[in-house]
């Protein structure tokens, strides 16, 4: 060979490396995330989720890459943003929220899904069951339905004189909507409580909604477990502060931004566990024969100081139940 057509050779040889390496980064598998929010307000869940993958035994660039598709909280996005996911192929769905679990499922029946959901994924059709989940789908799901009535219980408890209260619930969410308003109604009726049940889906409903309460002269609001309503939660704590409405939700995020209480599972530990689901999808598991994983565990946090803003004295039984108490 003469020495211009070797070095020619050598020169094109070089030349591919970069491509072959591309190559190589393309074949990395993608994850693709679908969340009913946005990147900034379901940051927490994003970093409990990637926490999982690395606890998996997966590296971010190496073993995997991670596509975002969010719906700044208009569900109806979902079904098309999850149609996205699928075109791209992805190698697994992870899914925030009971909106994009079913957005997901109802876009393929071939790709591995690992769902989040306040709801219970056999009522809604997620999976066959909870311990053979079969098909693609599998996932966390966390105590909500039995948990709101206990969500009332506690406002009550703290609030012994109020006669009327209110359930705030989003009708677009009729899957996790429902069941919290027949479960919830069926508590007051049993402790002898007038609740209003009351309707939000868009920011501009909320002034709508405490007008409403005013009206009704609600002794204090418990929020029904949703997305939208997480991804609003500051929004919501000064809200129920500014009209002076002792209120409820379901994770800490309310009670840190200076809601008066919230009460429920820890949906950074769920967002963990999907990571390390999605992780073993990657690593060759099945999600039929992954089980639907259950976040048993549930906290309570009182925020202090709405309480004295509001004129409320936390009984000693309550406070001393408390995971976190905001001073």
């Amino acid at each position: 060979m003469r020495r211009r057509e070797f070095i020619s050779l050598l020169g094109g040889a070089a030349a591919s490396w970069p491509l072959a390496a591309r190559a190589q980064q393309v074949s990395v598998p993608v994850i693709g995330f679908l969340g009913p929010g946005s990147a900034q307000s379901d940051a927490y869940r994003v970093t409990a989720f990637r926490q999982g993958l690395s606890e998996a035994g997966l590296v971010d660039g190496q073993s995997f890459r991670i596509e975002y598709r969010w719906a700044d909280s208009h569900y109806d996005r979902l079904p098309a943003l999850a149609t996205e996911l699928v075109q791209r192929q992805v190698a697994v769905i992870a899914t925030s929220g009971t909106p994009a679990a079913l957005a997901a499922k109802a876009a393929t029946k071939t790709i591995p899904i690992v769902f989040e959901t306040a709801a219970d994924p056999v009522k809604i059709g997620l999976v066959a069951s909870l311990n053979r989940p079969g098909g693609n789908v599998t996932g966390v799901t966390q105590a909500s339905e039995e948990v709101a009535p206990k969500r009332l219980e506690l406002l009550h408890e703290l609030l012994p004189k109020a006669g009327v209260l209110a359930l705030l619930v989003n009708p677009t969410a009729p899957a996790l909507a429902e069941p919290q308003k027949r479960e919830v109604l069926s508590a007051a009726q049993a402790l002898g409580i007038d609740l209003h049940v009351l309707n939000a889906s868009t920011e501009q409903d909320f002034d709508r909604i405490f007008a409403k309460l005013t009206e009704l002269r609600a002794g204090g609001l418990v929020i029904g477990g949703d997305a939208f309503f997480t991804s609003h939660a500051k929004q919501l704590a000064a809200l129920t502060v500014q009209h002076a409405v002792p209120a409820i939700y379901q994770w800490r995020e309310f009670a840190a931004a200076g809601g008066l209480m919230s009460y429920g599972s820890n949906v950074t530990e769920t967002h963990r566990l999907v990571g390390i689901y999605a992780g073993r999808i990657l690593k060759g598991g099945k999600p039929a024969d992954l089980p639907v994983q259950q976040a048993a565990k549930v906290e309570m946090f009182i925020n202090l100081k709405t309480a004295r803003a509001l004129g409320i004295t936390i009984p000693l039984p309550l406070s001393g139940r408390a995971d976190e108490i905001f001073e």
